[in-house]
């Protein structure tokens, strides 16, 4: 009997006893190619040498430094290496312990700011329908993922939703990529003159959706006309780049594509690849500066905010990217992968869309092809592939809910950026079982 008090109390889980690469291997000797690295965390795959004497080395030096009485060299170098990829304008980290932790922070930095500069009445946020911003009580106000928030329905604060980017179900025939995109930036415009521009403090997104919306990217103008939108009522823009960003898409940043930058960026799970616990958020100048002329504080923070353990281990999974050009293979990878998704799936009768960017691959799984009719949510078709593949020894990240909350089966991919082609080739091979075994 387990002591654990696990997610899921009636089926037990298998025992994850060493890592190898790109590979989970369980107590009883199987191995599972990772395809979705987790949640998208393992980005370079497990037991990589240099991240593990990193971590060795600063356990070695110092394991515990609270940043309230301490800086230390390793959070220094770590925000140093972020800021100066960024987009121009983010010059300030502020490193947590995870993904929630930073989109929380990010609530709290975008309401200070408008303290400090003397606009107290804002405080209200929008944010996406269909969206995931982590499981805290904040970041579940702003996400709207049903499944994960109707426990807590009455906890949460009031938050304005609107429609998120999801061109394969909601574009128009008779509208262009470009002009679906600036019809739903511009529900935007209308939600902040509805809820009053005055009382507005931030509007949050995901450049690339993740979890439940299994990786529908922006439209080209998208992301561009809600940075206009956000200008000119003077609401902060936040992306959301937790699970698409720090290399997944070949970029660092995500919206480094699309020439946006925001006003908070959050990250996490790639940040640290899963060797340690680390999260952050990347703040632009202005905010910084408000905070410089005010107060000079700011009021935040936690325990382990700015671990030594987590920076160090942070820093160095980002110079393994850059010293492997992992960035480069991302893009290469995913060249490859796409090629070899559409030509097994592309005109599968149950796979609708296939979507994303980078090595951040989404499939959609319909009951009919033309019609982009739905399986009943009854049947959990997202859950039997997830078993499916786990029985095969595939990894990947399977949800509901992308149409509407309830409707919608997708899988999500987000292997590590260091596959080699046999492995690319392992993955599909494994998913065409899978998904005969789920469909048939």
């Amino acid at each position: 009997m387990s002591h654990v008090l696990h997610r899921d109390l009636r089926n037990p889980l298998p025992t994850a006893v060493k890592g190898d690469g790109p590979y989970v291997i369980d107590s009883a000797g199987k191995r599972y190619l990772d395809a979705s690295g987790g949640p998208a965390v393992s980005c370079i795959g497990h037991n990589h040498p240099k991240v593990i004497e990193a971590v060795r080395r600063q356990v070695g030096e110092i394991s515990f430094a609270y940043s309230a009485f301490f800086t230390h060299p390793a959070m220094e170098a770590l925000a140093d290496t972020l800021t100066a990829q960024a987009p121009a304008g983010l010059s300030h980290a502020f490193f947590v312990s995870g993904g929630s932790e930073a989109i929380e922070a990010a609530m709290k930095l975008a309401r200070q700011y408008f303290l400090e500069i003397g606009q107290p009445q804002r405080k209200h946020f929008i944010a996406r329908e269909r969206s995931y911003h982590g499981n805290t009580l904040g970041a579940l106000s702003l996400g709207h993922d049903f499944n994960r928030r109707q426990t807590y329905e009455p906890l949460l604060l009031p938050v304005t939703h609107i429609s998120p980017c999801y061109e394969y179900r909601e574009r128009r025939a008779d509208e262009s990529a470009e002009q679906y995109g600036l019809r739903i930036a511009n529900e935007l415009e209308a939600a902040i003159l509805k809820q009053g521009p005055e009382t507005v403090a931030a509007f949050f997104a995901e450049p690339i959706a993740g979890s439940s919306l299994g990786c529908a990217e922006p439209v080209p103008g998208y992301l561009a006309r809600l940075r206009e939108i956000c200008d000119r009522y003077g609401v902060l823009l936040v992306f959301d780049e937790v699970m698409c960003g720090m290399g997944r898409t070949g970029h660092l940043y995500a919206c480094a594509e699309d020439g946006v930058t925001p006003d908070i960026l959050t990250m996490a799970k790639g940040l640290g690849a899963g060797y340690q616990p680390i999260g952050a958020f990347l703040a632009h100048d202005k905010i910084v500066g408000a905070l410089e002329k005010g107060s000079g504080q700011l009021k935040h923070g936690h325990t382990y905010a700015g671990h030594t353990m987590s920076c160090a281990a942070a820093l160095a999974v980002q110079q393994v990217i850059a010293e492997e050009n992992l960035l480069d293979r991302v893009k290469d990878l995913s060249t490859k992968l796409r090629a070899r998704l559409n030509d097994a799936f592309g005109q599968h009768p149950h796979v609708g869309d296939i979507r994303g960017r980078g090595l951040f691959i989404g499939l959609e799984l319909v009951a009919d092809r033309e019609t982009k009719q739905a399986f009943d949510p009854a049947e959990k078709k997202w859950l039997k592939f997830r078993q499916a593949g786990m029985a095969e020894g595939l990894i990947t990240y399977p949800a509901a809910g992308c149409i509407d909350g309830k409707s919608g089966d997708h899988i999500t991919l987000a292997p590590p950026f260091n596959l080699t082609d046999a492995q690319l080739d392992e993955i599909i091979e494994k998913m065409g079982t899978a998904l005969k075994q789920t469909i048939g």
